[in-house]
């Protein structure tokens, strides 16, 4: 069992069922908002170890969804004072354990990493079906 910082957006439906599958496996989440917390470059760049840069943004938020912000065309620097100033674009959850962190909800790697019991699969994507985007 895990002790999990886990920063969402509140309110957001799957950060909701990513909790709850967390729980289910035994571990206690400690939840708090990704959008008030105080983030600089050096508390936010950890999540993203080594990950590409344009898999650290959040693809449903509307910046990247209109195309006013390319993530591929973006540097590390550059992605972290924006997503510093505008937390929607930052890929969540973004959570610790101990000194380890991680960004996104990929199931096998959390698996592998602290645990997760066998439940059907429930991934990253929005389930939201309105036109409105699920920042």
């Amino acid at each position: 069992m895990a002790n999990v910082v886990f920063y969402e957006k509140p309110g957001c439906i799957n950060n909701t069922r990513q909790k709850r599958l967390l729980e289910q496996s035994g571990h206690q989440i400690d939840a708090r908002s990704i959008l008030t917390e105080a983030w600089n470059p050096t508390s936010l760049r950890p999540f993203f170890g080594d990950l590409p840069v344009a898999a650290w943004f959040n693809r449903a938020a509307p910046q990247v969804k209109s195309g006013e912000v390319v993530p591929e065309r973006i540097g590390e620097a550059e992605a972290l004072a924006m997503m510093c100033a505008n937390p929607l674009l930052i890929r969540r959850p973004l959570m610790a354990v101990g000194d380890t962190r991680k960004a996104g909800f990929d199931e096998a790697a959390i698996a592998a990493w602290i645990g997760l019991a066998t439940l059907p699969s429930i991934g990253e994507d929005c389930p939201r079906t309105d036109p409105e985007p699920c920042p």
